[in-house]
């Protein structure tokens, strides 16, 4: 069995809980709050700016000239391509690039992306993949099982949405991270696959976590 298969087995309760999630149940219905799904735009932004540099901390650890090469890719893609997708999509939702760029991050947020910055510093390669693979692994089943509701795709706020994750393209990406967690994974003695695991879990977790901020609007509590 593979590394990546023993994961979604062992961890798959917690793994389907980011699925089932209301904020991503009323996206796929259509229904979700509009005003919701504009502050997870806000979130979800300064996220990418975050997670980015993991794939230049990947390039950087990466051994492989192959494996160098696509992190260099991903990094360009998500500053050139995603991320002019989100401030296009954010307009729809009466978001300007000045606010995306003044926002300020939830402590969910910070948490995470955090979280996963320490973990590619601070680990090997193998654990910096454990780390960002979650978010990519899941926002592809996801969007590929919120595209098999009829009619989801064409909604006119969340159809752009579940489109781009339900696509070949970031399929490709979701599946070249995973293949390359089993390759790293390969050959480690348990210590190291537990660590992995332990990463992989918890990061999960934040994913689940970072769909309860948006869902409820979540900033600090001393704000409020």
């Amino acid at each position: 069995m593979k590394f990546s298969e023993r994961l979604l087995e062992k961890l798959q309760p917690i793994w389907r809980k980011n699925h089932s999630h209301p904020f991503v149940q009323e996206m796929g219905a259509g229904t979700l709050d509009p005003d919701k799904f504009r502050f997870y735009m806000v979130q979800d932004y300064l996220y990418l700016i975050e997670y980015s540099k993991l794939f230049a901390v990947g390039a950087a650890k990466a051994s492989e000239l192959e494996d160098m090469t696509v992190f260099a890719n991903l990094l360009h893609a998500t500053m050139n391509e995603e991320m002019a997708l989100h401030r296009q999509y954010a307009a729809r939702f009466g978001i300007s690039e000045q606010e995306l760029e003044n926002a300020n991050p939830s402590p969910i947020t910070l948490a995470y992306t955090h979280y996963m910055l320490a973990s590619a510093y601070n680990g090997t390669l193998a654990e910096l993949v454990a780390a960002l693979l979650p978010c990519s692994w899941s926002y592809w089943e996801i969007g590929k099982e919120l595209s098999d509701i009829p009619g989801a795709s064409d909604h006119e706020l969340y159809g752009d949405w579940i489109k781009m994750y339900s696509s070949q393209e970031f399929a490709q990406t979701a599946t070249w991270c995973i293949e390359l967690l089993d390759k790293l994974a390969a050959g480690k003695s348990d210590v190291e696959l537990l660590q992995l695991e332990k990463i992989f879990l918890n990061t999960t977790r934040f994913e689940y976590m970072f769909w309860d901020m948006a869902y409820n609007k979540q900033m600090w509590p001393t704000d409020e």
